[in-house]
């Protein structure tokens, strides 16, 4: 028995959060019109069983201690999330915490030449994170205690 739109939409709604465009692409095959579909859309929406918004939310937190809010910005974007929706999910991100605790974890120790300087600002940079938030990051290793510079 071929499983209705509706019963389709409520089924990968119960897995995770989509975003209306996503949702329109996954469930646009089994639609018999864009009508029909436009209207399942409009009526998940109005039931608060999809909302961009907390899918931005959502996304954000799940993702914000591993990523920068530029990349997080730019795939919530391609997702089909509106820029106030995104600006609002990114209000907390704290892109300075995140860029050290990755730092941190992938590298653990001051670069020792300009040329592992770089590698570590381009790992930061691939992430997601603003030049202005790396360079603080970096600069704040020099600064701890905690980061000792090697003077032997």
């Amino acid at each position: 028995m071929e499983k209705s739109l509706r019963a389709r939409a409520v089924d990968l709604l119960s897995r995770r959060e989509y975003t209306r465009r996503e949702l329109e692409r996954r469930l646009a095959p089994f639609a018999e019109s864009v009508e029909q579909l436009q209207s399942l859309l409009d009526e998940l929406a109005e039931r608060s069983w999809q909302s961009d918004s907390r899918f931005a939310r959502q996304f954000a937190e799940a993702r914000g201690a591993r990523y920068g809010s530029r990349r997080l910005a730019q795939e919530m974007r391609q997702r089909g999330v509106s820029g106030e929706e995104i600006s609002a999910a990114l209000a907390g991100q704290d892109d300075l915490a995140s860029a050290r605790r990755q730092w941190e974890k992938k590298f653990g120790k001051p670069p020792e030449s300009p040329e592992e300087r770089a590698k570590q600002m381009r790992f930061l940079a691939a992430r997601g994170f603003p030049m202005s938030v790396i360079r603080q990051a970096m600069q704040g290793l020099a600064d701890e205690e905690d980061f000792p510079l090697d003077d032997d």
